[in-house]
């Protein structure tokens, strides 16, 4: 008892031991088992877990084996436990992980995701055995403002552009989730357009899709051109201009030209979030004249 109240009132909290793999592993008690193995890039896939959005286990497939627990546990959200036992890998784990992979493949389109194909080939998921195209690709892609696009045969419902909207970050609450079952889907309230939403343009939903549903028009208009190649591109990492608040850019650059603009999910100031300014607001860098202004050599 008198170690937990120093530690309160030292705001420090306790090491908790565990069993990874057969390898012990002691972190802070409060950490996730997928912080545990690593955090996200660790070997555990995972599609809709995010730095800076509370996990909803929608996507199922960072499932792990917890030694005494009946079903298998998302590694995203479960707390470490003194003397947990995990297994990452089992044929329970891979067999879960496959299946997922699988109905996902199935019924959206994961082109745009990254590491999909890998993991595919690693838990050998086949897609295609359930049909030669995805369920969703029939719907049509919104494009109903001149910024971003929405399509959402790319959606796995992973609630991250809503929590981002919603209360987590911009607490605009312009997108929910709408209809049950199979007719799920992301939507304005009412299903109006973005315009006639209170879309505030922020494009924090962009930010945090993991699957291309959410995309700069400059992105979806050089894609659908042939143009868009992310191995020409560089990154440059700024400040915002706008105003005096600090926000950090960064700044993805193909041919000279600004094509899409993010913001590091582990700044102190944005934790990856900025407003419609600093988001869109980058084609002024890139308005040059062709002629030299009066009085140039």
């Amino acid at each position: 008892m008198g170690d937990d109240l120093s530690r309160l009132v030292s705001g420090t909290t306790r090491d908790v031991r565990l069993t990874i793999d057969g390898a012990e592993v002691v972190v802070p008690e409060g950490t996730t088992i997928l912080d545990a193995c690593g955090g996200r890039g660790c070997d555990i896939p995972t599609l809709c877990y995010g730095e800076t959005i509370t996990p909803k286990n929608a996507c199922r497939v960072c499932m792990v084996e917890v030694e005494g627990s009946r079903v298998l546990v998302p590694s995203c959200s479960r707390p470490v436990e003194d003397g947990m036992t995990v297994r990452t890998r089992s044929e329970r784990v891979d067999h879960a992980r496959k299946m997922v992979l699988e109905f996902l493949g199935s019924s959206v389109d994961l082109s745009l995701t990254e590491r999909v194909d890998e993991w595919n080939a690693e838990y050998g998921a086949d897609p295609d055995r359930y049909g030669d195209r995805a369920a969703t690709v029939s719907q049509p892609v919104k494009v109903d403002n001149d910024l971003y696009v929405r399509d959402y045969a790319k959606c796995i419902l992973c609630y991250q552009c809503v929590d981002a909207c919603g209360e987590q970050w911009q607490n605009s609450f312009v997108i929910e989730i709408a209809g049950r079952g199979f007719d799920a889907h992301v939507s304005t309230e009412h299903d109006v357009s973005l315009p006639d939403s209170a879309c505030v343009y922020c494009g924090n939903c962009i930010q945090v899709c993991p699957t291309g549903a959410l995309m700069f028009t400059s992105e979806f208009d050089m894609r659908a051109a042939g143009t868009w190649d992310e191995q020409r591109q560089t990154t440059t990492d700024t400040v915002c201009g706008f105003c005096g608040v600090g926000c950090n850019l960064t700044l993805h650059v193909q041919d000279n030209e600004i094509v899409k603009v993010s913001s590091p999910p582990d700044s102190p100031i944005t934790h990856g979030n900025l407003c419609i300014k600093g988001r869109f607001g980058y084609q002024h860098v890139q308005n040059r004249s062709d002629r030299a202004s009066p009085g140039s050599s």
